[in-house]
């Protein structure tokens, strides 16, 4: 299951604002500012800050 286009254009990184991307594997969304990785769990992106996990 993967996240529409229309949903990916109006979220944000819930900590900077700035703008996320679909990761490679389509499993998460990618923050560059914040080197943040959301995940995606079941279609549903897990947008908590306590819950990002650091990129390499």
């Amino acid at each position: 299951m993967t996240i529409s286009k229309e949903l990916l254009e109006i979220l944000a990184c819930p900590k900077c604002k700035g703008e996320i991307v679909l990761n490679e594997d389509q499993d998460g969304l990618t923050c560059h500012a914040c080197k943040l990785l959301y995940e995606i769990r079941e279609g549903i992106p897990i947008m908590l800050i306590d819950e990002a996990k650091p990129l390499a």
